[in-house]
């Protein structure tokens, strides 16, 4: 694909980045770091948030440190991938289970939280409850005292409602991926963006957002809480930020989603921190 050509400093707050050294990902598409940061560099992009794909083993501290490794010397910030014992869904057999989980060894734990968040190779964290599960609640305790940004993967298995009930009670900043309506759900995208007029510390990221009119109300209703991020490697960057350059919003606002919006919420996507 061509280079694009704009005149807006890009930072993308979500990329997936292969963990393994030979480029063999389990689950989803692959890509190398340099590859991927070629891409990132045609698209315009400046930094970008990676953080592992799934691992069927479930285990995530040597895949987040592989990442951590694999960003060295590139413009990729690390987000470190984070599990649980706990069940996501909203039925009443969940709900039972839950009373009983307790975590195991591959799950994360308070300490591990801790030591991600003192280690500088590491800006926050990444959370996909269908995946991977819920960490307990002295582990989001953990979470809440450290303070860095929480990127949820939110949609069909675990709602908007369901990350209201569960984490909006904390005091991170909570980055709900894909508008809350993973795989291109417009009902689930639609609630959440109303629920952006209630909830401060919630944000909203661009990644596999295909609805035109859903980015523009967003963008218009709250310019301030909408951060662009690609979905790379299964999307192409040059779409994404493409995407957002043919939507029917002022420029400002554009400015705010691509940079101004993402660099308040991720300390290291700032200009300052290049």
């Amino acid at each position: 694909m061509l280079e694009l050509e704009h005149r807006f400093r890009v930072v993308d707050v979500h990329a997936r980045l292969n963990a393994d050294a030979g480029g063999v990902q389990t689950l989803g598409r692959a890509i190398s770091p340099d590859r991927l940061e070629r891409e990132m560099h045609q698209a315009g992009v400046v930094r970008s948030v990676v953080f592992p794909g799934e691992r069927p083993d479930g285990g995530y501290v040597s895949a987040n440190n592989a990442v951590a490794r694999r960003s060295v010397e590139r413009p990729f910030l690390t987000f470190a991938r984070i599990n649980g014992p706990r069940d996501p869904g909203e039925t009443a057999s969940s709900r039972l289970r839950n009373l009983t989980a307790r975590r195991k060894e591959h799950h994360t734990s308070p300490e591990d939280v801790e030591q991600y968040a003192y280690d500088d190779r590491f800006h926050g964290f990444k959370l996909d409850p269908v995946a991977d599960g819920l960490p307990d609640e002295e582990t989001l305790d953990r979470l809440e005292a450290v303070d860095l940004p929480v990127l949820v993967h939110a949609g069909e298995g675990f709602t908007p409602g369901a990350v209201a009930d569960t984490l909006l009670s904390r005091s991170f900043p909570l980055v709900l991926a894909h508008f809350g309506g993973h795989p291109l759900n417009r009902e689930l995208m639609t609630e959440a963006i109303d629920m952006l007029e209630h909830h401060d510390e919630w944000y909203l990221d661009t990644s596999y957002v295909r609805y035109r009119d859903l980015l523009e109300r967003a963008v218009m209703e709250h310019p301030d809480r909408v951060l662009f991020g690609s979905g790379a490697p299964s999307a192409h960057p040059n779409v994404a930020v493409m995407e957002i350059l043919t939507l029917d919003v002022p420029e400002d606002a554009m400015r705010k989603v691509f940079d101004k919006n993402p660099s308040r919420v991720i300390d290291g996507l700032s200009p300052e921190s290049e």
